[in-house]
């Protein structure tokens, strides 16, 4: 072996350590460290899964991440009872209950889950092509990865890719990442494995 390749084998064989210590886990499993609720609508974890659902007042309600989060990409599981109408919100802030930024659709059946739409703004970006609508997994555990990197945002469902879009308002967003209870009432949803990756 010469004095290069053993001098460089410590540093590659600790690769696989240094790009793992990237990943953060938004979701302890325990408590709710690390977040903060908006709104009247509950929030709890349970037996290791994170719960959202509709509470008396059926208002809008949010969760988000105490730190902002610019490029990045997130990975996350559902489970969807109920309505199961919710969302991830990326570089998002909120007021009360009104938010500002970009949804990533979490909806029932037939209702765009992995499109984008900005609230309190120009609504639906992009919506999933139709063929597209059947890559939900109807009463059982879906995965989600969204990847957010200046001003692109491409979203997976269940390991395919659903809508990619380039918006310089994206691009120019600051804030959280949120999760979200609609309105109407009769919305629960559950959540792990919510892990992300700084790019």
């Amino acid at each position: 072996m010469n004095k290069i390749l053993r001098a460089a084998l410590p540093i590659l064989c600790l690769c696989p350590f240094l790009l793992g210590a990237q990943e953060i886990a938004l979701f302890n499993g325990k408590d709710l460290q690390g977040w903060k609720a908006y709104g009247t609508e509950k929030w709890y974890v349970e037996e290791g899964l994170l719960i959202s659902e509709s509470g008396p007042d059926a208002q809008y309600g949010y969760l988000a991440t105490e730190e902002h989060y610019k490029d990045f990409e997130v990975n996350l599981e559902f489970l969807q009872e109920a309505d199961g109408n919710s969302g991830v919100f990326i570089r998002s802030t909120i007021e009360g209950t009104k938010v500002s930024g970009w949804q990533v659709e979490v909806a029932p059946p037939g209702h765009h889950t992995g499109g984008v739409y900005e609230s309190y703004g120009r609504g639906w970006l992009i919506k999933p092509d139709a063929e597209k609508e059947k890559v939900l997994k109807e009463g059982q555990w879906n995965q989600m990865k969204i990847r957010v990197k200046g001003n692109k945002l491409t979203s997976w469902l269940n390991g395919e890719e659903m809508v990619s879009i380039e918006d310089e308002k994206i691009g120019a967003g600051e804030g959280s990442i949120a999760l979200q209870i609609h309105d109407g009432g009769g919305i629960k949803v559950k959540w792990r494995n919510i892990n992300l990756k700084k790019l």
